[in-house]
């Protein structure tokens, strides 16, 4: 289960006095628990890696803001955070593994973007940026 996975990364860099790794396991496992309890039983795995996209979703838009900024200081810091989120999903499919996974499902030509995503999103959760998967599908409808 990721929340242990995270709870023990969370103890090792209280060990090391990492500050920004507290920070962010601090704030991921916050989140894992605030889910946990609003559903009311423990999450599943797709929920797990949705709360760890959320927050790579955040971060990625801290990063730009930080960049636009010229934030050396603050870019260092958000990569760092971006590095330690994405160490809990799984391995990123590239666009060619993505396409070939919806042609297996049956994402065609002709195809409307909404029907093509409903098969999609569960298919590739936590496997892929939702970006990338829109891309993809756009290209192949």
């Amino acid at each position: 289960m990721m929340k242990t996975a995270v709870f023990n990364q969370l103890k090792q860099a209280m060990k090391e006095k990492d500050q920004v790794a507290k920070g962010v396991l601090t704030l991921l496992k916050s989140a894992l628990d605030l889910a946990e309890k609003e559903k009311g039983a423990a999450l599943t795995e797709e929920e797990e890696f949705a709360i760890v996209n959320r927050e790579v979703k955040q971060t990625h838009q801290a990063l730009d803001g930080a960049k636009q900024a010229g934030r050396e200081d603050l870019i260092e810091k958000e990569t760092r955070k971006l590095e330690i989120l994405q160490s809990f999903l799984p391995k990123q499919l590239s666009e060619e593994e993505i396409a070939e996974a919806l042609t297996d499902a049956g994402v065609t030509k002709g195809m409307n973007m909404g029907e093509a995503m409903k098969i999609a999103k569960p298919l590739l959760a936590g496997k892929a940026d939702g970006a990338v998967i829109a891309k993809v599908v756009k290209s192949l409808i």
